[in-house]
């Protein structure tokens, strides 16, 4: 016989009823937090609890009790709870799900689905409408009752938050009598913090701090907090570095535990069994003027047929060991943060500075891909070993380009021995490159910004970085040894991560292809390989059509990520790829080196991490944490950007289109590499709609088009440096890109296209190898 469990009931016999004004109930923002959290924890418990179990599950005081009985009478009463035997459970009829909630700027949100039952059928993100986010923030789990169905996407409203991403934001703060107030700089978080003086930690009238929630309540606008941290000024770059930090919680010191470590690693270099030295191979590092840490050097040799290269890399997995504290203080950290002001390594710098750069002059521990290839770039034989190497030279790009390319007299002269080598590297390179291209490899080029700062920290310009032949030498030579290495791992089973990127969405190849075919370009449908998208660039190589194409394509593409299963390198068009050359920077590449050194010792491999944990687990925690640093360091370039334009209001610039949405226009400027956008309530001259096919707004009234490609003059409105956002309006339309089209040849290659002048449609570029 089951026992009956007793429940708290109000001294009416029933649950408390909640008191009424003129007939309503009144909800209370204490009773909307008690319902948010009852439904999360019956959601949870997946069982029915007791009103007893209740109370414990939300720790609750005797002095609540009777409130939470009365938002359980209310939450029968309105059938979303089932009420059987004393016992509370979710009805199956309510439909809830829970995922994470991604919050706009605009106040409301979307929640994915990743939890939904599959009877609900939802197709796609459900829309949380302003006023329905039930204090969640950008990124929480929450649970989600769905409300209806528009036009094929539901709304629903967040009735409790499962987990909070995060308790920390950085705001300014807003100093007052005995409270003070913290407004986050993110608008995606739907609420300010009250400080007490106590709480401030010292900080001024509008400082930028890190501050931490103390409490959560459900319908509130302000929360009460306290600062943790006082960042200073935020007019001050310096301090927007800062801020950037803490807000993407990167770590940026090391713990004494590590820093000992390090300290008392032997900075010797030995010979010992089971090494190979290569000290007498003449290697070189080439790498850009500001580079710190030098992780890669080559060399080459001549074969009868062919050449011989070496692709030596530092050795870091001789330095950290599987589980020790640098290593796994480099694990969590994933990958280091470049920033224009800052770097984040993810190694200490006694390592990533000294130890395990390859400096000239200095014997290094290094891990080589000894590659031999014939004259048309077709690999003969690989082979990898642990060595001692070194390097001779620092070279930068530059001196490269001006040996190989300005043939400059005086630079070649002063590097008379290296003269030869690097001919013939880059001879090799350039049978590498003609090798990727005919198998389908994709030769997407993106813009890079390079951020100039003057002596006293302000941003001097931003221009695109330049690329030459020297950048092709390297990246061919580093593509060519990650290639080598994946596949020696696929031929020995050897259990490690490659770097894999799918194929792109097919509904997203046939939507480019649509536009594509409306601009006039012959291109094919049922598209989508490597080799095909490779035909559409060459078709638009040296044509006005580039960029527009270029964009357009990329973004169809899915991201590449880490993965212990080989499903190849779409964008490569490569069978098998991975990470090698960079395990300074990048925690993946150690965890290839030591999987690889394993096979070559006859080992089992040595495992990452605190716990040890999976290839698997790594590659998904490695790559949210690349996704991760990309997402910082875009921001940082935002807010740069922001800080260079704050002062240039009214001035004209000349800009490309470079997106088109019902919002507006989103324009990048030609002489300085900074993008913007022109709301579409600065278009007063008609009223426009959105071509969404064709990437393009059409005035109702004038049929003037705007569309992705299209060169304007466009005058600097406003510049929001908290939000980051530069904003534009339009004072003159330069040249459509359907008129550009049509004035330039429909396909030229590569190799036919001529030399061109520097054209405001043609920024110059760097390229992605792998995306």
């Amino acid at each position: 016989m089951t026992q009956r469990r007793k429940v708290f009931r109000s001294k009416q016999g029933r649950p408390g009823k909640r008191q009424r004004e003129g007939g309503k109930p009144v909800r209370h923002h204490q009773e909307a937090r008690f319902e948010g959290e009852i439904l999360g924890r019956l959601y949870m418990a997946e069982m029915p609890l007791s009103a007893p179990e209740l109370f414990a599950a939300l720790g609750l005081s005797k002095s609540h009790r009777q409130e939470v009985l009365g938002v359980l009478d209310d939450l029968c009463r309105r059938k979303i709870l089932s009420c059987k035997r004393d016992a509370f459970s979710l009805r199956t009829s309510v439909e809830l799900f829970a995922g994470p909630i991604s919050v706009t700027t605009k106040g409301y949100g979307f929640v994915a689905p990743t939890e939904a039952p599959a009877e609900l059928e939802i197709d796609q993100d459900v829309f949380i409408p302003p006023g329905m986010l039930g204090g969640s923030a950008h990124n929480d789990k929450v649970l989600v009752q769905l409300m209806s169905r528009r036009q094929g996407r539901y709304e629903g409203r967040v009735v409790a938050v499962l987990s909070r991403a995060t308790t920390r934001l950085v705001g300014t703060y807003m100093a007052g009598g005995n409270t003070g107030l913290v407004t986050p700089e993110d608008s995606r978080f739907p609420y300010n913090l009250i400080i007490r003086r106590e709480d401030s930690r010292g900080a001024k009238n509008g400082d930028a701090v890190l501050a931490e929630v103390t409490s959560f309540a459900a319908g509130q606008r302000n929360l009460d907090g306290i600062i943790l941290e006082v960042l200073g000024n935020p007019k001050d770059i310096q301090v927007q570095t800062e801020m950037v930090i803490r807000k993407f919680d990167l770590p940026h010191f090391f713990t004494q535990e590590v820093t000992s470590q390090v300290e008392g690693l032997d900075p010797e270099v030995k010979m010992t069994a089971g090494r190979t030295d290569l000290r007498t191979i003449t290697h070189v590092t080439i790498d850009g003027e500001t580079a710190r840490d030098f992780d890669d050097a080559v060399a080459i040799e001549v074969l009868k047929k062919g050449y011989r290269l070496y692709v030596s890399i530092a050795d870091v997995s001789h330095y950290v060991r599987p589980q020790t504290p640098v290593d796994v203080e480099a694990y969590q950290r994933g990958t280091s943060v470049y920033f224009p002001t800052r770097v984040i390594p993810m190694l200490p710098e006694r390592l990533s500075n000294n130890l395990c750069s390859l400096v000239p002059g200095e014997d290094r521990y290094t891990f080589t891909a000894m590659l031999d290839f014939d004259e048309h770039g077709n690999r003969l034989a690989k082979r990898f070993m642990k060595s001692i190497i070194r390097s001779k030279y620092r070279l930068t790009y530059t001196k490269v380009k001006q040996i190989l390319v300005d043939k400059d007299a005086a630079v070649r002269s002063q590097y008379e021995d290296m003269v030869e080598d690097l001919e013939r590297m880059g001879q090799l390179a350039l049978s590498l490159e003609k090798q990727r291209t005919k198998r389908g490899s994709i030769g997407f080029e993106l813009p890079e910004p390079l951020i100039v700062l003057g002596e006293d920290n302000t941003v001097q310009t931003i221009k695109r970085s330049e690329r030459n032949q020297a950048h092709k030498l390297i990246e061919e030579f580093m593509l060519a040894a990650n290639e080598a290495v994946a596949e020696a791992l696929e031929q020995g089973k050897i259990d490690s991560l490659y770097r894999i990127h799918e194929a792109p969405d097919p509904l997203k190849v046939a939507e480019f292809t649509e536009f594509a075919q409306s601009m006039g370009l012959a291109v094919d449908d049922g598209g989508g390989s490597p080799q095909w998208f490779g035909k559409v660039l060459s078709m638009a190589a040296g044509t006005p059509q580039e960029y527009i194409i270029s964009n357009l394509l990329l973004r169809t593409m899915q991201q590449a990520r880490y993965s212990p299963h080989n499903l190849g390198h779409f964008g490569l068009a490569a069978t098998h790829y991975t990470h090698f050359t960079s395990p300074i920077r990048r925690y993946p590449d150690l965890m290839v080196h030591r999987a690889l050194a394993a096979s070559l010792q006859k080992k089992g491999r040595e495992k990452p991490g605190p716990e040890a944990v999976s290839t698997e687990e790594s590659g998904t925690f490695l790559s949210k944490r690349e996704r991760v640093a990309v997402e910082a360091d875009r921001e940082m370039v935002e807010r740069l950007q922001a800080h260079f334009m704050a002062d240039k209001i009214d001035e004209t610039f000349e800009a490309i289109i470079s997106g088109v949405t019902a919002f507006g226009l989103f324009v990048e400027l030609t002489e300085v590499f900074v993008n913007g956008a022109v709301p579409i309530t600065e278009m007063r001259d008609d009223y426009y709609e959105l071509e969404q096919g064709r990437h393009r707004l059409i005035g109702q009234r004038t049929k003037t088009v705007f569309q992705i490609g299209d060169l304007v003059r466009v005058r600097l409105t406003s510049v929001e440096i908290p939000r980051r956002r530069i904003n534009f309006s339009v004072e003159e339309k330069l040249a459509r890109a359907t008129d550009l089209a049509q004035a330039a040849p429909k396909k030229r290659t590569p190799s036919q296209a001529k030399p061109r002048k520097k054209s405001v449609a043609q920024p110059k570029k760097r390229p992605a190898p792998d995306k």
